[in-house]
């Protein structure tokens, strides 16, 4: 399709929404524009001299939800066309075939269109440079102008509207993809706040749970620390600004959880997550680390870039694989595994969130790191009166006990975690299924005690 051609509008039936609606009149817009611009840039015959004399549609009274993020951000014309031109892909891909358009000078495409090729997308799809000559034609000074739109520090990318990928050093800046973070995409498309997926692009899982604190059984030390972080987080702004220590103090807040397993520090985060109204997501470190040099670190920056600005809690369990002490450097695949984690370190430093790492020894955490925690919380197994609390709560209903369970003589005689006991409830309910009784017997939990003690090495 040639530059200047007219692009229908597709036939839609049934009732629109507010949002399809407020879409298609930025679509149009946005369809005019970029035809004004080819007309200019290729000089032909028109009666617009600048495309900002092409009003983009009022959303004063729109209540739709495309329109009321591009109210929040009060948005101007520049960033209303770029934020357009990335979810043009997904709204109406064949607009941007005038971009595929051959310079006949040098049988291509015109390379101040910019432009990427997808692995399946056969269409175009827009990078910086798009945007650049959409906004600015040929015109060098409106270039540098638009330049800044893309900086890190401007509220396109800083809030995480929209996403720049290189995806290669030493080339050109402007050759960066412009694409729609997944958040925003589904914000103003469906209206919905989506969760980010677990891909190899967001090695994430969200956890929540449908326990309580009342659930977690905790020493009064462990709860103390973990009520610091609680009350960092409901007061960070207060002390950062309101008492200006913000100077003095980093916005982030690191915690390391240490000890055995089942004893309750997933819980814990997911917990703290739930009552400050945040997000929790468990890092999967098996796809954040790669033998490959330098993909360690790239899977860090896509998830660290996608939850900058989200305030989430990340939680690294199992941390020892990534944050491991260093080793001497006696080869390049050490030099690269220390590179790797004072990346790791930087990152960290930099998150303005809740980073809290789990381990089952706090030894092999790397001291750098260490040193840097505002908490190091230590998860010890519970000791009888409190592993008499974790039985007790595990059965609301004692009438799934038959008369011969004594669970003071099970808390007092197995010292095991609460993750153990769980799992000892599970197989004694499974066995007394199998048994085709409706309690579960003293025999049935102590065979469940005595699976768990195996798994760990140990007969008592």
């Amino acid at each position: 399709m040639l530059p200047g051609a007219k692009i229908p509008l597709p036939l839609s039936k049934g009732k629109k929404t507010p949002n399809a609606l407020a879409l298609e009149k930025e679509i149009a817009w946005f369809k005019t524009v970029m035809m004004a611009r080819f007309d200019l840039y290729f000089e032909r015959e028109t009666d617009i001299e600048d495309i900002h004399t092409i009003q983009p549609p009022d959303l004063t009274t729109d209540l739709s939800a495309f329109a009321q993020i591009v109210k929040a951000f009060d948005m101007g014309f520049d960033e209303r066309l770029i934020v357009i031109l990335a979810l043009m892909p997904h709204l109406q891909a064949q607009a941007l075939d005038s971009f595929l358009f051959m310079n006949k000078d040098i049988a291509r495409c015109f390379t101040e269109f910019g432009g990427w090729q997808g692995k399946h997308h056969s269409g175009f799809l827009p990078t910086c440079e798009t945007a650049v000559f959409i906004l600015a034609g040929s015109d060098l000074t409106r270039r540098f102008q638009v330049l800044q739109l893309f900086q890190a520090d401007h509220y396109l990318s800083k809030q995480g509207i929209i996403k720049i990928t290189h995806t290669a050093s030493g080339e050109p800046f402007l050759t960066a993809s412009l694409t729609m973070t997944a958040e925003y995409l589904g914000r103003m498309m469906t209206g919905k706040n989506q969760k980010p997926d677990y891909d190899i692009h967001f090695p994430a899982k969200y956890i929540t749970t449908a326990l309580t604190w009342q659930d977690l059984v905790l020493s009064v030390e462990v709860m103390d620390e973990i009520e610091n972080i609680k009350t960092w987080l409901q007061y960070s702004a207060k002390i950062l600004q309101q008492w200006e220590l913000g100077r003095h103090i980093k916005p982030g807040y690191r915690a390391l959880f240490y000890g055995p397993p089942g004893t309750g520090k997933t819980l814990t985060a997911t917990l703290i997550g739930a009552e400050a109204g945040i997000d929790v997501y468990r890092i999967d470190l098996s796809m954040v680390v790669s033998k490959y040099i330098g993909e360690t670190e790239k899977n860090l920056a896509n998830m660290f870039d996608q939850a900058i600005n989200k305030n989430w809690i990340l939680f690294f369990d199992e941390a020892d694989a990534l944050f491991g002490k260093r080793t001497q450097t006696s080869s390049a695949n050490d030099r690269y595994a220390n590179q790797e984690i004072s990346y790791l370190l930087q990152r960290i430093e930099d998150y303005p969130g809740v980073i809290i790492l789990a381990t089952n020894l706090k030894a092999n955490i790397d001291e750098a790191f260490a040193r840097r925690f505002q908490t190091s919380v230590h998860f010890a197994l519970p000791d009888p009166d409190q592993r008499i609390r974790l039985w007790r709560g595990m059965f609301s209903d004692n009438k799934l006990l038959s008369a011969d369970v004594d669970l003071n003589l099970l808390a007092e005689k197995y010292s095991i975690s609460g993750g153990a006991i769980t799992n000892a409830v599970r197989y004694a309910a499974i066995r007394a299924i199998r048994k085709g009784r409706e309690n579960i017997t003293q025999n049935d939990l102590v065979k469940g005690i005595t699976r768990e003690l195996l798994k760990e090495g140990r007969t008592q």
